[in-house]
């Protein structure tokens, strides 16, 4: 494990302390907590545009074009 000092404007400092109670939990839990969320949000960001790229619109079209068309029944609809 390592230790980082880090320094955060007091408005944020003193929000993130409020959470934290309000969490029940400890202020480096929640700072560990929400840097591992954006490292996730950015690396499913990632995986995604990779994805995209290998996309090909003929090749979906085509699988689109094999949905039936009759309505769902009663049990799959929304």
């Amino acid at each position: 494990m390592s230790t980082l000092s880090i320094r955060l404007p007091d408005y944020l400092h003193k929000s993130v302390k409020k959470i934290a109670l309000q969490e029940h939990s400890s202020l480096n839990q929640l700072i560990v907590l929400a840097v591992a969320e954006k490292l996730a949000s950015l690396a499913t960001e990632d995986y995604l545009a990779q994805r995209a790229a290998r996309g090909n619109r003929k090749d979906f079209l085509a699988v689109l074009n094999k949905a039936s068309d009759q309505e769902p029944k009663n049990h799959d609809k929304l």
